[in-house]
């Protein structure tokens, strides 16, 4: 049963992706986009009224047949609530995500309610393997993540995803698919014990004695404090605003965390290691860059060129180790 459930349920995607195409988020869901059966409860609550008319009708009895009306009645008020809780819903979503092998991508929506009344039940659901439950105020907008289990690195993409609700009473089952992909990327787990390339170049900075060794970066301003012997008393002799010379350190340049660093090792392992070192050096604020065989992204800072070097970690096809 369950089989044959799931079977037609592929058969509807695939039907509603090729009758309405690609849609462009933020979505507002329209009254054609919602599809709505009775649950197996709404089931077995249909099927105990039916008896309780035949029964009324069949015995002459007002009061059941009163009653039974009444519930007829409730049902078909509770699933035109159950459609009106996704009608004219709004539905945004981060186009990417990431995440390391092994942890669950979180999957960023954001419900918008511009209608007068409130939704409750709001279900999110990501390839039939993960979903979550909000509400959304009435004109409100409301955030829901849902964790999507990951096992290896690389990308996969969610061609849709779906809304669903049971509001109020779990007789109907209100749903809509959203046909707008969602990327996420999986980078590999970060783990490693071998040290980052900056960890000599700072053991070489600690045994220089002296500025000799260091490369010459120009002047900058002087503030009050600064070491005297470093003075530019030349620019200062000229009346110009005092400054101070600058040298650049091997601890200070960029590091380039390279994949012939780690020669001999196997090719999952050498990922590992080399995003373990973008992390690290992130958190240290050091313009780093990445070689891959390739592929070099060039040294810089900031979240953005963190998320390119982890996505090209991710996306990287290997070859046998060297």
């Amino acid at each position: 049963m369950n089989g044959l459930r799931r079977a037609a349920q592929r058969r509807l995607r695939a039907w509603a992706a090729r009758r309405f195409g690609r849609d462009v988020l933020p979505y507002v869901i329209d009254r054609r986009r919602i599809y709505i059966l009775p649950t197996r409860f709404g089931l077995v609550l249909a099927t105990l009224i039916v008896a309780m008319l035949v029964g009324s009708l069949n015995y002459n009895n007002n009061l059941a047949l009163g009653f039974a009306f009444l519930m007829a009645s409730s049902i078909l008020v509770g699933m035109h609530h159950c459609h009106r809780n996704l009608l004219k819903l709004g539905v945004d979503a981060r186009s990417d995500s990431d995440t390391f092998a092994g942890l669950p991508a979180a999957l960023e929506f954001v419900l918008a309610n511009p209608s007068g009344i409130d939704r409750y039940d709001i279900e999110i659901r990501c390839a039939d393997t993960a979903a979550a439950v909000g509400a959304v105020r009435a004109a409100d907008r409301s955030p829901i993540t849902v964790l999507l289990p990951t096992t290896t690195r690389g990308r996969s993409e969610l061609p849709q995803f779906e809304l669903v609700t049971r509001y109020p009473f779990g007789w109907f089952r209100a749903w809509t698919y959203v046909q707008s992909p969602l990327s996420i990327y999986v980078a590999p787990t970060p783990k490693g014990t071998r040290l980052p390339p900056s960890a000599k170049a700072v053991g070489d900075a600690a045994s220089a004695e002296s500025p000799g060794e260091e490369d010459w970066a120009g002047l900058r301003d002087y503030v009050p404090g600064m070491p005297l012997k470093h003075m530019a008393w030349k620019t200062l002799a000229r009346g110009r605003e005092a400054a101070v010379r600058h040298y650049t350190s091997p601890a200070e340049a960029p590091e380039w965390l390279d994949w012939a660093l780690l020669a001999g090792v196997e090719a999952e392992e050498r990922l590992s290691q080399l995003c373990r070192w973008v992390l690290d050096a992130d958190a240290a604020h050091r313009a780093y860059g990445l070689r891959l065989p390739g592929i070099e992204i060039a040294p810089a800072l900031g979240s953005a060129h963190r998320i390119a070097c982890l996505r090209a970690l991710a996306l990287f096809e290997c070859a046998p180790a060297a």
